[in-house]
């Protein structure tokens, strides 16, 4: 986490422009104990007239969420639950609709492991399981815990019920975990880090240590992340404003380590569904 607190970029969210109109969303800091291992907690609240479909290209990143789903009208019970959501591969899609809430926990990539340390952190990637599935101090009490976090009115309280939420899972000191965190990192600043050699030499292992780490502590293999953090800086430039006729996706590619154009746009389209510069015409059509 930054010393100056959440990020506030939008990367990763497709037409997070658009997202904005129809939800309440707001990043938080969690407890000083916690900001080693987590990025922010994230709150999104919505009451929708009419559905909407959000859609995310993942971090690599572990996230814990808690949801309550209710009809615009009141009718009915509310539909509520926790679940760890491990790294999604594939663009996620939500639908929204009639009135909700989601507080949502976003592990560094790497920070999960300590509170989870019996499993590699790839045990959970590609899938959304129960909070008790993960956490065995869970059990019996995972409808308290989620109504704990959910039910607060003010998003103070709701930092307050994640944070002791966490806590008590008593995250266990883990070196591998913090090198893995510090790696990630490293992709995510530096450009100049395209290969998954310069990455292994960088952290002064061997290849396969660093395919090691990465499957036990982060989740996915350091190809996957430099691909990813590809994306997410092709999809913010698209989302610019430079407008699609005159953004440089040719200047781009070389400049996000691609041997030439037609690989993002092949990275691009595979991920978000469409080529860079239909997307980038998509958003900037008022």
């Amino acid at each position: 986490m930054s010393p100056d607190g959440p990020r506030r970029d939008t990367r990763g969210i497709v037409d997070a422009a658009e997202l904005m109109t129809h939800v309440r969303f707001r990043r938080r800091e969690p407890a000083p104990e916690l900001r080693p291992y987590l990025e922010h907690y994230w709150l999104i609240d919505w009451d929708l007239a009419e559905p909407y479909a959000s859609h995310v290209v993942p971090h690599p990143c572990v996230n814990v969420v808690f949801q309550r789903y209710e009809s615009a009208d009141g009718g009915g019970d509310a539909d509520s639950f926790g679940e760890v959501a491990g790294i999604g591969l594939e663009l996620f899609t939500k639908k929204l609709a009639g009135r909700g809430r989601v507080c949502g926990v976003q592990f560094r990539p790497g920070g999960f492991r300590p509170f989870a340390p019996a499993w590699p952190v790839s045990r959970w990637t590609g899938r959304r399981v129960p909070l008790d599935e993960v956490f065995a101090g869970v059990g019996e009490t995972a409808g308290s815990t989620v109504a704990a976090v959910l039910d607060p009115a003010t998003d103070d309280a709701r930092v307050a019920a994640l944070d002791a939420f966490l806590l008590a899972q008593g995250p266990a000191p883990d070196a591998q975990a913090e090198q893995a965190m510090a790696l990630v990192d490293l992709v995510r600043r530096d450009r100049t880090v395209r290969r998954v050699s310069e990455l292994a030499a960088a952290g002064g292992l061997s290849a396969r240590s660093l395919q090691r780490l990465f499957a036990t502590r982060v989740g996915v293999g350091p190809k996957w992340v430099i691909l990813r953090y590809r994306i997410h800086e092709a999809l913010e430039r698209a989302e610019s404003g430079e407008g699609p006729d005159t953004l440089d996706w040719a200047r781009l590619a070389a400049d996000l380590g691609y041997s030439d154009q037609a690989h993002l746009v092949r990275d691009f389209t595979a991920t978000v569904g469409v080529p860079p510069t239909a997307y980038a015409r998509q958003v900037s059509d008022p």
